[in-house]
């Protein structure tokens, strides 16, 4: 092997370093992850839990950092699981340190600082990805590939959860139902003309616990989202009502059945019918890949290849003023639509595949 091919080796299986800045409930899993990812260094963690950060650092025999500033020269990219509120803090800092940054979502606590974030990012030239994590669960990606070859009529989600000690600083909305309005955005590929939802809090709540919302696409779609923190299980799907089909898809088991209407009879010589066929189901294969395996590793390509993230700040930031749009028809009950009146929100822009 010639010195250049050895040393353009070298270069392409370099360790990308990475940092995990908050090793709380979704942080954890970041660290998990990229502890055993290809041609990845986890090089440290932050958090300012003293103690659940040395115990996460031990569990991985990396650095453990109080002062997350203190871990970024040591990094080509970090992972941000810290509360919304401190999204846009933390996210700035990093980028302004020429870090890349994949921070989870939603990508922060206001359009604003958003914006702000997806500025920086460019004028650092780092990559900014945004955890919208159902974008890589296989069931998905399936999902998308069937609806195709599809004519979509309506769409309908339902994320719903039991009642958990995690991310109640934020309302349903943008804790779970921000991931569904990410999907039906991408699915839809029209704008959005119109809004209504209805919302509830739980007893002693600060935050909207309990969430239906309905959107009109420019396209004719309809779709129905539902977000729930106070069910007594676990349910994640997507159904599409199509022309010739209706396709759901179970996020939690990773299972895609497309419901198909037939008639097929088989009738003895007398006219008898003896069997009858009025429906056709199909099964659709998935692979098991974890879905933030996919995410972190999509992440570290895009930081060795320079590539854009699928899921960037501006898809992030439209999911981000709908989801905003949602909560404030949850809680005032006033029904939104494109071209409203002046200090309203104006339409909201195409969404791009």
């Amino acid at each position: 092997m010639s010195a250049a091919a050895a040393q353009a080796l070298s270069k392409r299986v370099k360790p990308i370093r990475v940092g995990v800045i908050g090793v709380g409930h979704m942080g954890q899993h970041h660290a998990r992850v990229l502890s055993f990812l290809k041609d990845v260094e986890l090089v440290g963690i932050a958090d300012v839990d003293v103690e659940r950060g040395l115990e996460t650092a031990s569990n991985y025999r990396i650095r453990y950092f109080e002062d997350y500033r203190e871990l970024l020269t040591l990094v080509d990219a970090v992972c941000i699981a810290v509360p919304t509120k401190l999204h846009h803090e933390v996210g700035m800092t990093c980028l302004k340190a020429g870090v890349h940054v994949l921070i989870e979502k939603p990508i922060a606590a206001s359009l604003a600082e958003a914006e702000s974030l997806v500025n920086a990012a460019a004028e650092a030239e780092c990559i900014l990805q945004v955890g919208h994590i159902e974008r890589f669960n296989p069931a998905f990606q399936e999902l998308s590939k069937v609806l195709k070859t599809e004519e979509i009529l309506a769409l309908e989600a339902h994320r719903m959860s039991p009642y958990a000690q995690r991310a109640n600083d934020v309302s349903v909305v943008l804790d779970l139902m921000i991931h569904d309005i990410d999907l039906l955005l991408a699915l839809a590929n029209a704008p959005v003309t119109q809004v209504s939802a209805r919302g509830s809090k739980a007893l002693g709540s600060e935050q909207l616990d309990y969430v239906t919302a309905t959107l009109s696409f420019a396209n004719g779609i309809i779709a129905t989202l539902t977000a729930s923190k106070v069910t007594h299980r676990k349910i994640r799907r997507i159904a599409a009502h199509c022309r010739n089909c209706l396709t759901e898809a179970d996020f939690l088991n990773s299972e895609i059945l497309i419901h198909r209407q037939t008639t097929t009879h088989l009738s003895s010589d007398y006219g008898q019918v003896l069997y009858r066929q009025d429906g056709l189901i199909e099964k659709v294969s998935t692979s098991n890949i974890e879905p933030l395996h996919a995410e972190l590793e999509h992440f570290v390509n895009c930081v060795r290849g320079g590539d854009q993230p699928s899921v960037g700040g501006e898809q992030a930031i439209k999911a981000l003023r709908l989801a905003r749009e949602i909560e404030t028809m949850a809680l005032d009950g006033r029904p939104w639509q494109s071209g409203r009146e002046a200090g309203v929100a104006t339409e909201i822009s195409p969404i791009l595949p």
